[in-house]
């Protein structure tokens, strides 16, 4: 009889996973003997294959990519654009039982998927598998909100005998979809669902060191089934994507990472003949605040789980956070007491809650702002090189700067959070609000008065209150819409919601008169 494994999510951190791992141990020998180290071949990728190592050890090779050339992508968007006259013209029906079809092959390779991520990201066990099980869900809640809108079309008013009005909304056409390397398997099969629901066809590109994910991602969809030429894969690096995303045949372009390669992406659209759709997800600060009448040691878990679970590096990662000064010191003793009973080591092993920083930019940004705080405030617990371990592991860094700064309003994607003592509430909400992003933010308070008051005015589209499993981290498909507000997003909507799957579309109204 089969075991049934308990489910891996961002937040349920109480339950007993030990099944999961028992499987895991099973599982790796043969990931690693099978799927690691090929050399990989697909069609739109022709220039000659190179290495990728891991970052858990630069002596495990994840395996030889080829890159895409730039005749490469002229050949994927002219065969996309001859899919796109399939998928635009398929039914709902057709739609959703592709999603189905797919739904079910990722249900049954979702541990090959969370390993992949495992090896290519250094993320632990845990985060590895929650995100696999995050991508399947989505092909739950995206195609049921398909359905559950009537394929996005609905009547209209009726404004005179025998007229119908009706409001529709149809595919652009080819999409774009660029994905990150943090997470390689839900980012990407999230813009790819959105896309493909919206009736679209899709190149996509994953990220240069997480190709190995990209391509068994292809491999699922090959094996579900869809028409030739409605998904297809290009790989490489800065170039690939900006062939890619300023090629004339690409109708919209979905894109999570860096806000200065997705505004460069909505920019070089607002200078063609009509704007063409960007979704875009694009980074964030996500500062939590710890009132005086806060649970400390509930706050304590929460602001570290969030800044540290994947080693800080996703884009909801809690790295500063304001408290208040009469509970500062207490904050800080709780923060680094639970911090230090994190294990900092090898992702592929159970016990590990973080594992290494991804690449060489990572380390030096990491080892110079260990060293600006080190000049201008003070280290609390960590930021120290990991002994007997490759030169990309570290403890995971708790610092205290005086005022504001660099460290306090920029992006920095890496295992390091800011304690920052202010006078009450309404100072931190001042300098948190202060920053060209607006993704996630976190409060802990169990005063309802300032529950309301951060609800109101804290500027983010993701809050959360009193969350032990991440102060501001932990999205699920259907349940947090993951919508980022000014320099986060460009639409004021994002991923795993209700508004996610209509930008994929454009609005087209039928009035039709019956006699």
């Amino acid at each position: 009889m089969t075991q049934t494994l308990p489910r891996v999510t961002y937040s349920n951190i109480g339950v007993d996973f030990t099944p999961v791992h028992d499987h895991l141990d099973r599982l790796i020998p043969d990931f690693e003997a099978k799927s690691l180290g090929r050399t990989w071949q697909t069609p739109f990728a022709t220039a000659p294959a190179a290495a990728t190592a891991s970052p858990i050890d630069p002596a495990l090779s994840l395996g030889s990519f080829p890159t895409s050339t730039a005749a490469d992508i002229d050949a994927a968007v002219a065969e996309a654009r001859k899919g796109a006259r399939i998928w635009n013209a398929a039914s709902v029906e057709e739609r959703l039982a592709f999603a189905e079809r797919w739904k079910a092959v990722l249900a049954e390779r979702k541990y090959e998927l969370g390993l992949a991520a495992l090896y290519e990201v250094g993320k632990s066990r845990l985060e590895a598998i929650g995100e696999a099980e995050e991508a399947v869900d989505m092909l739950d809640y995206y195609p049921g909100e398909l359905r559950d809108n009537n394929g996005y079309r609905r009547p209209m008013n009726e404004l005179v005998a025998n007229e119908t009005a009706a409001s529709v909304l149809r595919p652009y056409g080819t999409f774009a979809v660029v994905a990150p390397f943090n997470f390689p398997v839900a980012l990407s099969i999230g813009m790819i669902t959105g896309a493909l629901m919206g009736g679209n066809s899709v190149i996509y590109k994953p990220s240069p060191e997480c190709q190995l994910t990209g391509l068994l991602i292809a491999e699922t969809i090959a094996q579900a089934g869809l028409p030739d030429g409605v998904f297809s894969v290009v790989l490489g690096g800065a170039e690939v994507g900006r062939l890619l995303t300023t090629h004339d045949g690409i109708d919209g372009v979905a894109f999570t990472g860096s806000h200065k390669t997705g505004m460069g992406i909505f920019r070089h659209m607002a200078t063609l003949p009509w704007m063409k759709p960007v979704i875009a997800e694009m980074g964030g600060k996500n500062p939590a605040y710890v009132t005086r009448n806060a649970d400390l040691a509930r706050a304590a878990q929460g602001v570290v789980r969030s800044a540290f679970g994947l080693q800080g590096q996703k884009c909801s990662a809690c790295s500063v956070v304001y408290v208040d000064n009469a509970v500062k010191d207490e904050f800080v003793r709780l923060c680094t007491a639970f911090a230090a009973k994190l294990q900092v080591g090898d992702p592929r092993k159970a016990e590990t809650f973080m594992g290494p920083l991804y690449n060489a930019g990572t380390v030096e940004r990491f080892t110079s702002a260990v060293a600006q705080v080190q000049t201008e405030g003070k280290v609390h617990f960590g930021g120290t090189r990991l002994e007997g371990f490759p030169e990309n592991y570290f403890m995971p860094a708790i610092v205290e700067m005086d005022g504001p700064s660099n460290l306090t309003r920029d992006e920095l994607f890496m295992p390091f959070v800011v304690v920052r003592g202010v006078d009450g509430l309404d100072a931190g909400l001042a300098e948190g609000n202060d920053i060209p992003y607006g993704l996630s933010a976190g409060i802990f308070t169990e005063d309802k008065t300032e529950l309301q008051h951060f609800l109101d005015h804290a500027e983010a589209g993701v809050l959360y209150a009193n969350r032990a499993s991440g102060a501001t981290t932990g999205a699920w498909p259907g349940a947090q819409p993951f919508c980022g507000w000014k320099g986060t997003g460009v639409s004021g909507k994002g991923g795993l919601g209700a508004y996610f799957l209509p930008q994929f579309m454009r609005e087209q109204s039928h009035t039709i008169m019956t006699k």
